[in-house]
């Protein structure tokens, strides 16, 4: 099954996101409290698969979900086989449209900073709220396709 392993927030761009016990997702707008929340960005919530910081944990680094800023990390989904569009939903029922795949890093990433690699560039995931809610670790998640 698939899985929400961490949701995390930060009060300032351009750091590491803090784990949390649960975050409000708001529709159009991104994670209550958030950074990066805007209604005039494509990009309200970030994601990335456990598996993809697992990938940067092999070549020696001690990461850890919200070290690449993500809003929420995932288990168990391929998100980055999925195209632009899709419709992921989280928890009981949180909607979230993909908006885009990757992103350009900016000079000043703290992650980038520490390892000298940022995988967020290339399997980060960004989406619109199509409809809040609540989502904890444990929470499921899965893409409208069925995808486990």
């Amino acid at each position: 099954m698939s899985k929400i392993i961490a949701v995390c927030t930060s009060d300032r761009k351009g750091i590491k996101k803090n784990p949390v016990k649960e975050v409000i997702i708001e529709e159009g707008y991104g994670v209550a409290g958030d950074a990066h929340a805007d209604c005039q960005t494509h990009r309200q919530v970030s994601l990335l698969a456990m598996e993809s910081i697992d990938k940067m944990r092999k070549l020696g680094f001690e990461l850890k979900p919200g070290d690449f800023a993500e809003n929420i990390t995932t288990e168990g989904i391929d998100l980055v086989s999925l195209p632009v569009g899709t419709r992921i939903l989280a928890g009981e029922e949180v909607v979230l449209e993909m908006s885009q795949i990757g992103k350009e890093c900016h000079a000043a990433c703290a992650i980038r900073r520490q390892v000298g690699d940022c995988i967020m560039p290339r399997e980060g995931i960004f989406a619109r709220v199509i409809h809040g809610g609540t989502l904890r670790p444990g929470d499921s998640i899965r893409s409208d396709e069925g995808q486990q």
